[in-house]
């Protein structure tokens, strides 16, 4: 069931308003013309009224979330189950309360008659354009329940690539966050309580404990200006982020960094090849699917290429003769994509492209994760080293004057 507000006229002409719940529009026009009013609007309620969770029900699905409900969906249909009655058998095994809600909302849009793709494309959040473009196709031609299969496949691999870039960063960042952490504690409480010996007995310094003295000194009575200057700066940096202008020059430039400029070369055209991959097999016209991929792919520049591309491949180009003129995509994707237009199969070229996109990024990631880690490690040791050092190097000359 779905919550609908409604606005009504009585017997007398009175306007009335409230809230009912139906399975569809329709069937809630039905209940207020039983109830002697005559219906004047009626829409779905907003998802925070109608559940009273507020900020949670908002919260869009999770991958796992999304590739569940769409392999629920394909083995349902594929059963022959009518399509509303598989939206509320997916919906009744929802775990969260606001996944449940949409996927009533959907069907509700359904019963009413619109189409899937246009009731999945009331939640752009959930379903970006990629899942409605290709649902239509579906649709269209018949084959619902083989696209839906072929969409929770890629929302899986998706999920998966996303998963493997995080896992792989994850220690990186957890070691550099522990790292700080030491670094911090030891120069605001450890090294004042040490070196504050010496310095009282008027001890002549050497000049390293000296400069650890003064960083201890400014961490514990300007630090909580620093971490003010910091916020200051981060926010300045995420005004600045949402720039268009900005961003674009930002992620044209990061393509060229060593290493980290592969890796989200590869990550981006793994997304590209496989969307593509899935639209054109799908059915989806050239470039409606070019337009469905553009919006996969994260970085600026390659986005605005794969924009640029598009406008050439609606002038009469080639798709890989209008990517290459951005000079930006991998030479292997260019001579999958020929093969693919010369010989037809050009969703399956595609997919082989994203393999090796994929594998490539895995290996990548690897290479990346080598270097970082035992880097963080000396880099670690090497600063609190230097906080030891600086601490028994006064002791040292100490012993060398008792002797």
């Amino acid at each position: 069931m779905t919550h609908y507000r409604f606005e009504a006229l009585d017997d007398s002409g009175q306007k009335e308003q409230g809230t009912l719940e139906a399975d569809s529009p329709r069937q809630a026009r039905t209940m207020l013309r039983s109830r002697g009013l005559s219906p004047i609007r009626v829409r779905v309620e907003s998802m925070v009224a109608g559940t009273g969770l507020g900020h949670w029900t908002q919260r869009r699905f999770s991958g796992r979330e999304r590739v569940l409900i769409l392999r629920q969906l394909a083995v349902l249909l594929g059963g022959g189950v009518p399509l509303d009655e598989a939206l509320a058998g997916v919906a009744a095994e929802a775990d969260r309360e606001g996944v449940r809600h949409r996927l009533l909302k959907v069907r509700a849009e359904v019963v009413a008659g619109s189409p899937l793709a246009q009731a999945l494309g009331q939640f752009p959040r959930d379903f970006p354009s990629l899942y409605p473009a290709l649902v239509a196709a579906g649709e269209k031609s018949g084959r619902l329940a083989w696209v839906l299969e072929r969409l929770a496949d890629y929302a899986a691999a998706q999920d998966h690539l996303s998963g493997k870039v995080l896992g792989a960063l994850a220690y990186p960042i957890v070691l550099m966050g522990v790292a700080t952490t030491i670094v911090l504690f030891l120069m605001g409480s450890v090294v004042p309580q040490v070196v504050g010996v010496f310095a009282s007995n008027h001890q002549t310094l050497p000049i390293l404990t000296r400069v650890l003295i003064f960083l201890s000194e400014g961490i514990r009575h300007w630090g909580i200006w620093g971490l003010a200057g910091m916020g200051v700066l981060a926010w300045g940096g995420v005004h600045l982020w949402r720039k268009p202008a900005l961003r674009l020059r930002w992620d044209r430039h990061v393509l060229g960094w060593p290493l980290v400029g592969r890796l989200v070369l590869s990550y981006d055209t793994e997304r590209l090849a496989s969307t593509l991959a899935i639209l054109v097999g799908g059915g989806v016209p050239l470039l409606s699917a070019l337009q469905g991929a553009a919006q996969a792919v994260h970085n600026r520049a390659l986005r605005q290429a794969l924009l640029e591309a598009l406008e050439r491949v609606r002038e009469g180009s080639g798709l890989a003769r209008a990517l290459e003129v951005s000079m930006l995509f991998p030479r292997t994707l260019m001579q999958l994509i020929q093969a693919g237009e010369r010989t037809g199969r050009l969703d399956d070229l595609l997919t082989q492209a994203a393999r090796h996109e994929g594998q490539q990024l895995e290996r990548r990631l690897m290479l990346l994760t080598t270097l970082l880690e035992p880097a963080l490690i000396l880099v670690m040791g090497g600063l609190v080293g230097l906080i030891v050092l600086a601490i028994l190097m006064p002791i040292m000359d100490l012993n060398q004057m008792v002797q």
